[in-house]
């Protein structure tokens, strides 16, 4: 099996004791699936350079009902059929990026419904926009892990074919974290590893989630968030928000919900057991060719 479908095969609808065993398998994971080296004498894999390494990280949790579901669904995918977003990637250095989406809820509950893609002209962005409208929803209930998205985010930035000069988890959801680890021990640990974090909270729910995801979830380089008024209003939002994480422009009118340029609040490391297996997962990536 490949890292990436072995990233993909994380996660699910599973019941808690399922759950459980996925935790003991996650802990294997180093000297299984994810250990496998070439054969001797076989050359190593190269990643492919690419400007920017990007994880749309998008909330499917119980507050999100199917309506809402749809209206992210089709944000993303007009998002990237939108011109705007071509003209910014032929805007970078390598003129690309790598793009994967995933759903979530719980701490352990995540499924890739677009899994790693290359982004460099007219063609791929619809077919990448194609995958997204065509994906259904895999995940209905689990709780609201911010933590376990962030988590998981840096797993599959792990084990990405493709090497990003920038590397971006964009998260966006209706709720604070209220499951698995607090959310700004995965930030800080993520922000740690080199990697910005991006918000897009929506504020239907919580109308104060726009601060929630201020002091606690986004981090890194550059990071900002867009508030979302309401559901409807969000393939506007992910349009700019896109357009700006990808030409690494703030958004002016979200300055003041900014403010640095980046937050490195240090972690007090303590992992829940779900979070070690992860990061011994995502050491065990980083030291394969």
């Amino acid at each position: 099996m490949s890292r990436t479908r072995a990233a993909r095969s994380l996660g699910g609808g599973l019941h808690a004791s399922a759950q459980r065993a996925l935790v003991a398998v996650l802990a294997l994971i180093p000297v299984t699936a994810l250990a496998q080296t070439p054969p001797p004498g076989s050359p190593a894999a190269a990643k492919t350079e690419v400007s920017v390494a990007l994880v749309l990280a998008v909330d499917t949790s119980f507050s999100v009902s199917n309506g809402r579901f749809e209206l992210q669904k089709q944000g993303y995918a007009a998002a990237f059929r939108n011109p705007q977003v071509l003209n910014a990637i032929r805007s970078l250095a390598t003129q690309s990026i790598a793009v994967a989406m995933f759903q979530w809820t719980g701490p352990l509950l995540h499924v890739v419904v677009a899994d790693w893609t290359p982004i460099k002209d007219q063609t791929s962005a619809n077919a990448f926009a194609d995958e997204i409208a065509a994906a259904p929803r895999r995940l209905f209930r689990g709780g609201t892990s911010i933590s376990g998205a962030i988590d998981y985010s840096r797993l599959l930035l792990a084990q990405s074919p493709f090497k990003g000069t920038r590397r971006i988890i964009d998260i966006s959801g209706d709720g604070s974290n209220n499951s698995g680890r607090p959310a700004t021990q995965a930030r800080d640990e993520a922000v740690a590893a080199g990697i910005s974090i991006n918000g897009l909270p929506i504020l239907t729910v919580e109308p104060g989630l726009d601060r929630y995801y201020y002091n606690n979830v986004i981090g890194g380089p550059g990071a900002f968030m867009i508030p979302v008024a309401n559901y409807d209003s969000f393939a506007d939002a992910i349009l700019k928000k896109l357009i700006s994480e990808i030409a690494a422009i703030r958004p002016r009118a979200n300055r003041s919900l900014t403010g640095q340029a980046s937050q490195t609040r240090q972690s007090l490391r303590q992992h829940s057991a779900a979070a070690a297996a992860i990061s011994s997962a995502i050491a065990a990536s980083a030291s394969l060719p």
